[in-house]
């Protein structure tokens, strides 16, 4: 249901998209949706919430950080069948909906990367790992049979992360 409503509410202005249209969507029930989310608004605020993201990605020793976001990323895709961050490319209108998701990732993600860094120019070098990031996810998304998808997670993570554990140390 959740992978629905996000794409959903990331392709279509938000009066557009429809309880029945998600369910549709996913396979299952308007009234399955009802139950779960009682309301449309309470379900696109569950779709605009990067926090679980976050606590995951972030949930690692800043000397560790680099590797364990990259093998969190890559667990994302394959055992869940989606991408903990891309989400937010897609929200790129100007729709209230579109700029609520775009500064709640602005907030729950690039802030509180930014916010366990050390040193300096961390904003910027927060922005540049979440763009890796989400370039990993786009990666995946673009190549869903190719070598990446048959690659071993620690293989994966042994040659994207010191991109980003540099960013994380400097």
């Amino acid at each position: 249901m959740l992978r629905a409503a996000r794409r959903a509410f990331a392709f279509r202005p938000y009066a557009e998209v429809t309880l029945r249209g998600i369910a549709a969507d996913a396979g299952v029930s308007a009234s399955l949706i009802v139950k779960h989310f009682s309301t449309k608004e309470r379900l696109f605020n569950t779709v605009a919430d990067f926090g679980p993201a976050a606590d995951q990605l972030f949930a690692a020793p800043l000397d560790a950080l680099g590797r364990h976001m990259v093998l969190t990323m890559v667990r994302s895709r394959r055992e869940q069948q989606g991408d903990p961050l891309l989400r937010v490319v897609f929200a790129l209108g100007n729709d209230d909906e579109r700029v609520l998701l775009r500064e709640r990732f602005a907030e729950q993600i690039t802030g509180r990367l930014t916010a366990l860094l050390t040193g300096r120019e961390r904003a910027l070098r927060a922005e540049l790992i979440v763009g890796q990031l989400l370039g990993l996810g786009a990666t995946f998304s673009l190549h869903r049979e190719g070598a990446n998808a048959r690659a071993a997670p620690e293989r994966l993570a042994e040659l994207y992360a010191p991109a980003l554990q540099r960013l994380i140390s400097d």
